[in-house]
């Protein structure tokens, strides 16, 4: 069998686009690559997308595209998503953070190695920058 290479997309719901692309270009430094006014927003990060939808529009109609059809999905209530950064940042993250009005939920210094930083989006998304080596993964 083939191996799975890495994780192309994510995805994060919440009611206010307008609130979380603000949030995510201003506090997370994503760019918007593609915006639909009523259903989503989505974000490059690297060499993956974060995608953030309207739970409204997105569990319960099928959408087409490309004359494909693809498939309701979605959640409500809050999700979980983890931004990889770099070791010597953490400092710069928090005080980011903190310019912006976010607070910090928690930040843990890994037993294996490592440290997370968690906060929340305005849809109340758990989020949390985080070093690769919280994983064992090369920093």
């Amino acid at each position: 069998m083939p191996e799975l290479q890495a994780i192309l997309e994510a995805a994060l719901y919440g009611d206010d686009l307008d609130a979380a692309e603000q949030f995510y270009t201003e506090v997370c430094g994503l760019e918007v690559i593609s915006r639909d006014p009523v259903r989503q927003v989505f974000f490059r990060c690297g060499p993956t997308v974060v995608l953030f939808f309207d739970p409204a529009h997105t569990a319960d109609s099928v959408r087409h595209v490309a004359g494909a059809a693809i498939p309701t999905h979605g959640t409500r209530g809050p999700g979980h998503l983890c931004f990889r950064v770099a070791a010597d940042t953490r400092d710069h993250w928090r005080k980011h953070l903190e310019q912006h009005g976010v607070t910090v939920e928690s930040e843990v210094d890994w037993p294996g190695g490592g440290w997370s930083i968690y906060f929340r989006d305005p849809a109340g998304n758990s989020l949390e920058f985080a070093t690769a080596r919280l994983w064992g993964l090369a920093p």
